[in-house]
């Protein structure tokens, strides 16, 4: 009775396998438009999705990229800001280097006779080196031009000078009138120079 009912299963389990696989087939086949229809909608809405993720990527990207520029161009203002901080109190400095080399122009030292005289001159004269190793500590530097090519970013023409009465090649300067100087890379006061005439 077990070997009947074994028999029994085993032919009935084919026979529902079948009817099985038949009922499938029926239903892809009448569904099949409307699968196709199924299908196309999501093959477009895959599309427009892959579209607005590539869109979103590129957003980003872009955003990415416009905060790092933000980043370096505020760490760049913040080192020029320290670098140039003090640039007017700089300015207000030069005053006092143009006075200590008036003072030492119009003293000559070989004809002080008394010594009080020859000591203020030295006197000066260190309070000016001292003056100027603190400028260069700070990045403050002297613009003495003579004879190089005139460039005004660094140069005043105060007046011309002309050719045959010029040491240097026309377009350079000749003479120095006053020393103009460099905050590291920027100039802070032009030198007022003349210039060899191009005419």
């Amino acid at each position: 009775m077990i070997c009947a009912y074994r028999i029994y299963s085993a032919v009935f389990m084919r026979f529902a396998s079948r009817v099985q696989s038949r009922n499938v087939l029926r239903a892809c086949h009448s569904n099949s438009a409307q699968n196709v229809q199924e299908f196309d909608a999501l093959t477009e809405k895959y599309e427009e999705l892959k579209k607005e993720n590539e869109s979103l990527i590129d957003k980003y990207k872009r955003a990415l990229a416009e905060t790092e520029n933000m980043r370096k161009r505020s760490e760049r203002l913040v080192e020029e800001a320290k670098t140039f901080a003090i640039q007017g109190f700089c300015k207000d400095l030069l005053e006092v280097a143009d006075i200590l080399d008036m003072a030492l122009k119009s003293m000559e030292k070989e004809k002080m006779k008394d010594d009080s005289l020859k000591n203020l001159y030295e006197g000066i004269n260190m309070t000016k080196s001292s003056l100027m190793k603190v400028f260069t500590k700070h990045g403050l530097v002297q613009i003495a031009p003579e004879g190089r090519k005139f460039d005004p970013n660094f140069h005043e023409a105060v007046y011309e000078v002309p050719v045959d009465q010029a040491e240097h090649p026309p377009g350079h300067v000749s003479h120095v009138l006053n020393v103009g100087y460099c905050l590291h890379t920027r100039p802070l006061r032009p030198a007022k120079v003349g210039v060899v005439s191009t005419k």
